[in-house]
């Protein structure tokens, strides 16, 4: 089965290869393999490089800083507008306090003191509804305006005693 094979010749270890013969390890340290003529075109190699001093970019000059314009161009390093220092902010934590429709013993966060709050009632929702219930049924006599006239069908706004901030507003509906 191996007789239609073809095979290469035998390769004989005495045979030249094509052009010189590489140097030894031993000849490459010691400097004595042939020196080859540079190639042409390309950089010169070795100390005569460093002579040419051409970096291998185009150095790019620095971006001129040019002065202010507009009405203030005297006026150098100062900032487009004024600089306020920042504050920490003052935080106050106390319990949550639940506004009802009765007065309510807190800190005041305006004024700091330990305060009763003052109660002030204003028409909301729940009021103006009664109000438009009661004319709807029929009492036009003036009877829808009796929603207008108890406290306990209106909005509860609390007030401190001392700085007169609003504090807090109970809405009815």
């Amino acid at each position: 089965s191996g007789e239609n094979m073809a095979s290469a010749p035998p390769m004989d270890a005495t045979t030249p290869l094509t052009g010189p013969m590489p140097p030894s390890y031993d000849d490459t340290m010691k400097g004595s393999f042939p020196q080859y003529p540079p190639n042409p075109g390309y950089p010169p190699q070795g100390p005569e490089m460093g002579m040419l001093n051409q970096p291998a970019y185009p150095v790019q000059p620095p971006h001129p800083v040019y002065p202010p314009q507009g009405p203030d161009m005297g006026k150098l390093n100062q900032p487009p507008y004024p600089v306020q220092p920042m504050q920490p902010p003052t935080i106050v934590v106390q319990p949550s306090v639940i506004f009802r429709d009765q007065p309510v013993q807190m800190n005041c966060p305006a004024c700091q003191q330990l305060i009763v709050t003052r109660l002030e009632y204003t028409s909301g929702t729940l009021t103006w509804l009664l109000c438009g219930g009661i004319a709807i049924v029929g009492c036009v006599f003036g009877c829808c305006l009796i929603p207008f006239c108890v406290d306990g069908l209106k909005d509860s706004v609390h007030t401190c005693p001392n700085c007169k901030n609003v504090l807090g507003v109970h809405k009815r509906c």
